[in-house]
């Protein structure tokens, strides 16, 4: 029996720790990790031992004897990465970097701003320090950023990974200050006057054109603001889906992984995310929808498609299971062959035709040049070009989902064409520094933002140990000034009454949780349901300000 990894990695790589033969790959410091969509196991190699799946925080390792038809295709997904790159050389047991210790004895205090993965796992990076103690800040009251908001709901094995954001919130040295925005109730140099350093992981929130005309007409939507209306992101939930069109159709623009994300989600029966976290509101609105077909639309061949090879398996084992039809549209020209993601294409476009079921079609070869329609009655349709020939194609919802951009940050520098803050290996300046999508733009996976992390907390430490400005800041004083510009933030304890709450309400009807998207809701439930055992283990901020005072400095920095 060997085992298989079965979707995106997360990046802990506790399983290539684990693994006693060294069998999965590839691993932190080899080429191609920080980048891989997923990591693979080495069937030759595997001794069928189990620390793997034993360790993998996501739960995305799995005996080859137990895989579902829909995940046998990642046996030969797996073996071809070896094909490839044998690793031939092994050592017989994983190697361990050692941990990097300061110079300085501290104590230090970092502020991050975003609780996303980026913020998080630099959160864990730098605890990893004794010396270092951490608070988290985010404008929502809830964490966890794109994998709350931005994972589709019908990915639940996704979203385990927090799971592993549960376990670094645990740790001594971390705290949560949520609700409460960067930027408007405090700036930059409140923090700078608090903090050894700051770090922002502010993520990019914002989409990019398509900058064709139509684009702002009612109906024309961009992919992000659709996958917030269906997580329940607050901002969103009362986004304008129109969901009724003659045509039944909507059109997505780009092929990548958010592309495949909201057409399978229009396309699917709403009774099969019933008893997911999707947000209530678009569940209702998906129940009474029209569309019944979803068009994808790829200025490239299928060879050249950005969906990646999880995304790819996990949507044609909805086809495979008659959950829904996914047709194939080459536009006549040779599909090809040679790689595996062709091979699935090409599995799909045999498939016969299903007469009135629901679908996505994977169309390529084919630009958007116009959204029609107008101020009156909002997208009728989109013209598309394919090889010089134009058609029309009928539609009330045309999504673009052709990537994410980063927005201006308050206090910081910003770089327009890349969306992303100007930076040095994370440092903006000595005490300043950036993680994530703001540092390095919106690419990768959630696990890719580990390793970028790793690389901001490695200039940090530098820093830290050359000397830095020693701020004001104590503990108490910190969450006193953070108490006095937000009375109402959520702190961790509040945190978790929220999480409580939402699973206890998702418990009643068989779903993993009914989310709150009302964020005066969240922090009456966040103040409201703070028992006192939690305040023993998650301390509030009422008792921290309480203590204001009480210590000396030198002994709560």
């Amino acid at each position: 029996m060997a085992y298989v990894v079965t979707q995106s990695c997360c990046a802990d790589a506790s399983c290539v720790i684990a693994c006693p033969v060294n069998c999965i790959h590839p691993a932190p410091g080899e080429p191609g990790f920080a980048e891989a969509e997923m990591l693979y196991v080495d069937a030759t190699a595997c001794v069928g031992c189990g620390a793997c799946a034993t360790a993998c925080p996501v739960d995305a390792i799995k005996p080859d004897s137990v895989l579902t038809p829909d995940e046998q295709p990642f046996v030969a997904i797996n073996a071809d990465y070896y094909d490839c790159f044998p690793h031939r050389d092994r050592t017989p047991l994983s190697v361990v970097t050692k941990q990097r210790r300061l110079t300085r004895p501290g104590p230090f205090r970092v502020a991050v701003v975003g609780a996303g993965p980026a913020g998080l796992y630099t959160a864990d990076e730098l605890l990893k320090h004794p010396e270092i103690a951490v608070d988290v800040y985010d404008r929502l009251p809830t964490p966890y950023g794109l994998v709350r908001a931005g994972v589709a709901p019908d990915h639940q094995h996704t979203k385990r990974v927090e799971k592993l954001f549960r376990a670094i919130e645990e740790q001594p040295g971390f705290r949560y200050f949520l609700g409460l925005e960067v930027g408007r109730d405090l700036t930059l140099a409140d923090l700078e006057a608090q903090y050894d350093a700051v770090v922002y992981s502010v993520g990019a929130s914002a989409d990019r054109s398509l900058g064709i005309e139509g684009e702002r007409l009612r109906g024309s939507l961009s992919a992000t603001d659709l996958v917030g209306w269906y997580n329940g992101h607050p901002e969103k939930v009362d986004l304008d889906v129109p969901l009724a069109h003659p045509s039944r159709r909507a059109v997505v623009v780009g092929n990548g992984n958010v592309a495949l994300d909201v057409a399978r989600i229009l396309a699917l029966d709403p009774a099969g995310l019933e008893q997911t976290d999707i947000a209530d509101g678009a569940l209702a609105a998906l129940r009474d929808s029209d569309v019944r077909e979803v068009v994808v639309l790829g200025r490239r061949g299928p060879a050249d498609a950005a969906f990646t090879m999880p995304e790819l398996v996990g949507l044609a084992g909805l086809a495979e299971r008659g959950d829904l039809e996914v047709v194939v549209d080459t536009g006549g020209v040779p599909l090809g062959t040679g790689t595996r993601k062709l091979e699935v294409l090409g599995r799909l476009a045999a498939r016969p035709a299903v007469p009135g079921a629901r679908r996505i079609v994977l169309r390529f070869h084919t630009r958007p040049t116009r959204v029609l329609g107008d101020d009156a009655t909002g997208v009728t349709g989109v013209e598309v070009d394919r090889d010089g020939t134009t058609e029309v194609l009928e539609a009330g919802l045309v999504l673009r989902a052709i990537g994410y951009h980063g927005r201006p940050v308050a206090d910081l520098p910003y770089d327009e064409a890349t969306g992303t803050v100007p930076h040095d290996a994370g440092r903006v300046r000595p005490g300043v520094y950036v993680a994530g999508w703001v540092k390095r733009g919106p690419t990768g996976f959630i696990g890719s933002n580990k390793s970028c992390a790793e690389g901001t907390v490695s200039t940090i430490l530098d820093d830290l140990d050359a000397g830095l400005p020693t701020p004001v800041g104590t503990l108490e004083s910190i969450a006193a000034v953070v108490a006095g510009r937000r009375p109402d933030l959520v702190d961790l304890a509040g945190w978790r009454a929220i999480d409580a709450e939402e699973r206890r309400r998702g418990e009643h009807r068989s779903r993993p949780r009914a989310k709150i998207v009302d964020v005066a809701e969240m922090r009456q439930v966040a103040h409201a349901r703070v028992t006192a055992s939690d305040q023993r283990d998650y301390p509030s901020l009422r008792r921290l300000v309480k203590g204001f005072g009480s210590r000396s400095r030198g002994s709560t920095r």
